[in-house]
């Protein structure tokens, strides 16, 4: 009995650490919160670091999977580099940073649906030379 409770106890933590974890790697997409954590002295603290390091294991596919915002990854690479994360200290890394992101997501944007209607062009004529 005293071993079931143990166990439940263990998969409840584990679940915990892992929302805990993924809701962290996916704030390093943010390089806002970047730029706070590098002002508050987070990236001078070698536990912090290895803490980066450790994160790592997101690049996983197994792990991956779940993320939502999977710059984060990019991120946490660089996170690796202590000159990135001297960088951090200053708002204009992070405002470039930030500028990067977005024309980064109105091309992929862009591209997406260019492609879609490319395909939707092409099921159209296939449709219409089938019949």
């Amino acid at each position: 009995m005293a071993a079931a409770v143990a166990m439940e106890t263990d998969d409840a933590g584990n679940r915990l650490r892992f929302q805990l974890e993924l809701e962290f790697v996916q704030c390093l997409a943010n390089p806002n919160y970047l730029n706070f954590l590098a002002q508050r002295g987070y990236f001078k603290d070698k536990a912090f670091v290895n803490y980066l390091k450790y994160l790592l294991y997101w690049k996983e596919p197994e792990y991956a999977k779940y993320l939502k915002y999977p710059q984060c990854l990019h991120m946490l690479e660089l996170l690796q580099y202590e000159h990135f994360r001297k960088e951090l200290v200053n708002a204009q890394c992070a405002k470039f940073i930030d500028e990067q992101q977005i024309l980064h997501w109105q091309h992929y944007s862009r591209k997406r649906m260019r492609l879609q209607q490319a395909l939707a062009e092409q099921q159209q004529q296939n449709n219409t030379a089938g019949k």
